[in-house]
């Protein structure tokens, strides 16, 4: 059911049927996102400019944002009476349950990367490895914070933009592919840093991811990918000969 007051005997709805939160909240959101992007960016270029990076520090504060943006979107889930699986999907009740989206997530990477080599093929883009050459660990203390920052950006990023944004623009306007290519849109945005042509790239990927959250009602197969993309990504990129 939707939220609601009463006036003069009326039910006014606040929050159509199926959101996860009121309006303004996902506004505030927004608003967050897009202003860390723009930190982001300006905080990656001193990243790309500096000879020795303090790459933990960087790995740090963004592991720190994303987790206040994660509790940010769950306070606002929870004031308006839903629950963080209405957000998540359904729990993993045994084992099974965890080998079938193991395995979702792999066939599902495994296609991703197809159609992101096609996008960026087709956009001529070939800067993935330079836009995270500067920030891809060195030694052993980096390449641990390195996948814990992964690991936080699988979790929080898919709460937040397939789990959150998604079902908001879903449930906003009617119409399921409309809500999936907004979130998808913003997503792209807020990797601004990474460069216009990446935005483009990403905002694919996350239109796949949202295809996926969509189909599985779970966040949990895109929570895997995206760790397991993230952790490669950077490690490739470090030590695979270019």
């Amino acid at each position: 059911m939707s939220s609601a007051v009463t006036l003069d005997g009326q039910e006014i709805k606040i929050v159509p049927e199926g959101s996860v939160a009121g309006p303004i909240h996902t506004v505030v959101l927004i608003a967050m996102l897009f202003g860390g992007a723009g930190l982001m960016y300006f905080s990656s270029g001193r990243v790309h400019g500096t000879e020795q990076p303090n790459r933990v520090s960087f790995y740090l504060t963004t592991m720190a944002w994303e987790w206040f943006l994660t509790g940010y979107v769950l306070w606002g889930v929870r004031r308006y009476g839903k629950s963080l699986l209405e957000v998540t999907g359904a729990r993993w009740t045994n084992a099974k349950d965890v080998f079938r989206d193991l395995g979702i997530a792999l066939a599902f990477w495994m296609v991703a990367l197809a159609v992101l080599a096609l996008a960026a093929s087709l956009l001529h883009f070939h800067g993935s490895r330079q836009a995270l050459s500067a920030l891809a660990p060195e030694g052993p203390a980096q390449i641990f914070v390195w996948i814990v920052l992964c690991i936080t950006a699988g979790f929080c990023e898919e709460t937040i933009f397939r789990g959150y944004l998604q079902k908001q623009f879903v449930t906003w306007t009617g119409n399921a592919p409309v809500g999936m290519v907004l979130s998808a849109a913003i997503f792209g945005i807020c990797h601004i840093y990474q460069g216009t042509k990446a935005v483009v790239v990403i905002t694919v990927y996350g239109l796949l991811f949202g295809i996926l959250a969509q189909w599985r009602k779970s966040m949990r197969p895109g929570m895997m990918t995206h760790a397991l993309h993230d952790t490669v990504s950077g490690l490739a990129v470090r030590f695979l000969p270019r």
